[in-house]
Protein backbone atom coordinates (compact mmCIF):
# COMPACT_ATOMS: atom_id res chain seq x y z
CA UNK A 1 0.00 0.00 0.00
CA UNK A 2 1.41 3.57 -0.91
CA UNK A 3 1.51 6.01 1.26
CA UNK A 4 0.43 9.17 0.05
CA UNK A 5 1.50 13.02 1.76
CA UNK A 6 -1.86 14.70 1.96
CA UNK A 7 -1.93 18.36 1.28
CA UNK A 8 -5.06 20.90 1.55
CA UNK A 9 -6.19 19.58 -1.83
CA UNK A 10 -3.60 17.46 -2.96
CA UNK A 11 -2.40 13.88 -2.78
CA UNK A 12 1.45 13.21 -3.46
CA UNK A 13 4.12 10.20 -3.49
CA UNK A 14 7.55 12.01 -4.47
CA UNK A 15 10.83 10.76 -3.48
CA UNK A 16 14.34 10.79 -4.14
CA UNK A 17 17.53 9.49 -3.62
CA UNK A 18 20.24 11.08 -2.50
CA UNK A 19 23.81 10.50 -3.16
CA UNK A 20 26.77 12.80 -1.53
CA UNK A 21 30.75 12.47 -1.09
CA UNK A 22 33.22 14.31 0.83
CA UNK A 23 35.58 16.11 -0.37
CA UNK A 24 38.31 14.04 -2.45
CA UNK A 25 36.04 11.22 -1.89
CA UNK A 26 38.21 10.97 1.88
CA UNK A 27 36.91 8.22 3.92
CA UNK A 28 36.50 10.13 7.35
CA UNK A 29 32.58 8.79 7.47
CA UNK A 30 33.67 6.45 10.55
CA UNK A 31 33.17 6.06 14.03
CA UNK A 32 31.57 8.56 16.13
CA UNK A 33 31.11 10.78 12.78
CA UNK A 34 28.96 8.50 10.98
CA UNK A 35 26.61 8.31 14.28
CA UNK A 36 26.76 12.18 13.98
CA UNK A 37 26.06 12.78 10.52
CA UNK A 38 23.31 10.03 10.74
CA UNK A 39 21.76 12.04 13.65
CA UNK A 40 22.30 15.21 11.85
CA UNK A 41 20.67 14.37 8.78
CA UNK A 42 17.45 13.08 10.81
CA UNK A 43 17.12 16.25 12.78
CA UNK A 44 17.54 17.84 9.60
CA UNK A 45 14.54 16.12 7.83
CA UNK A 46 12.30 16.56 10.66
CA UNK A 47 12.99 20.71 10.65
CA UNK A 48 12.01 20.58 6.77
CA UNK A 49 9.30 17.84 7.19
CA UNK A 50 10.94 15.44 4.79
CA UNK A 51 10.36 11.95 5.52
CA UNK A 52 13.90 9.30 5.62
CA UNK A 53 12.92 6.18 4.11
CA UNK A 54 16.00 4.87 4.07
CA UNK A 55 19.56 5.78 4.30
CA UNK A 56 22.93 4.47 4.99
CA UNK A 57 26.22 6.39 6.16
CA UNK A 58 29.31 4.60 4.33
CA UNK A 59 33.07 5.49 4.67
CA UNK A 60 32.90 7.57 1.58
CA UNK A 61 29.32 8.57 1.20
CA UNK A 62 25.75 9.26 2.48
CA UNK A 63 22.61 7.58 0.76
CA UNK A 64 19.31 8.56 1.69
CA UNK A 65 16.12 7.90 0.23
CA UNK A 66 13.59 11.19 0.93
CA UNK A 67 9.84 12.25 0.62
CA UNK A 68 8.90 15.57 0.52
CA UNK A 69 6.39 17.96 -0.17
CA UNK A 70 5.78 19.29 -3.55
CA UNK A 71 6.46 22.86 -2.92
CA UNK A 72 10.11 22.00 -1.75
CA UNK A 73 12.90 21.74 -4.56
CA UNK A 74 15.58 18.43 -4.11
CA UNK A 75 18.34 21.17 -4.76
CA UNK A 76 17.21 22.69 -2.14
CA UNK A 77 16.43 19.91 0.16
CA UNK A 78 20.37 18.80 -0.45
CA UNK A 79 21.63 22.14 0.56
CA UNK A 80 20.06 22.12 3.79
CA UNK A 81 21.51 18.52 4.17
CA UNK A 82 24.77 19.28 3.27
CA UNK A 83 25.46 22.76 4.63
CA UNK A 84 24.11 22.37 8.02
CA UNK A 85 25.77 18.88 8.46
CA UNK A 86 28.84 20.42 7.31
CA UNK A 87 29.10 23.25 9.20
CA UNK A 88 28.21 21.41 12.63
CA UNK A 89 30.65 18.42 11.73
CA UNK A 90 33.23 20.68 11.52
CA UNK A 91 32.42 22.65 14.92
CA UNK A 92 32.89 19.21 16.67
CA UNK A 93 36.12 17.24 15.32
CA UNK A 94 38.57 19.26 15.13
CA UNK A 95 40.63 16.71 13.52
CA UNK A 96 38.22 17.40 10.08
CA UNK A 97 38.53 20.68 10.04
CA UNK A 98 42.21 19.66 9.64
CA UNK A 99 41.36 17.60 6.23
CA UNK A 100 39.18 19.87 5.04
CA UNK A 101 40.58 23.47 4.71
CA UNK A 102 37.96 26.08 3.43
CA UNK A 103 34.77 25.59 5.71
CA UNK A 104 34.29 22.96 2.99
CA UNK A 105 33.57 19.26 4.13
CA UNK A 106 31.44 17.78 1.20
CA UNK A 107 32.32 18.18 -2.30
CA UNK A 108 30.43 20.62 -4.65
CA UNK A 109 27.87 17.77 -6.06
CA UNK A 110 25.50 15.08 -5.58
CA UNK A 111 23.41 12.69 -7.35
CA UNK A 112 19.91 12.77 -6.98
CA UNK A 113 17.38 9.96 -9.16
CA UNK A 114 13.71 10.57 -8.52
CA UNK A 115 11.97 6.81 -7.75
CA UNK A 116 9.20 7.61 -10.73
CA UNK A 117 8.11 4.20 -11.89
CA UNK A 118 10.94 1.72 -9.92
CA UNK A 119 9.79 0.65 -6.96
CA UNK A 120 11.24 1.43 -3.22
CA UNK A 121 12.48 -2.33 -3.38
CA UNK A 122 14.90 -1.96 -6.45
CA UNK A 123 16.24 1.60 -4.91
CA UNK A 124 16.99 0.30 -1.70
CA UNK A 125 18.72 -3.06 -3.00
Amino acid sequence: MRHYRLGAHTKTDLKVHVIWIPKYRKPVLTGEVAVRVRDLVRTIAAQHELEILSGKVARDHVHVLVSYRPTQRVSQIVQWLKGTSSRVLLQEFPRLRKQFWGKHLWARGYLAVATGTVTDEVIRQ
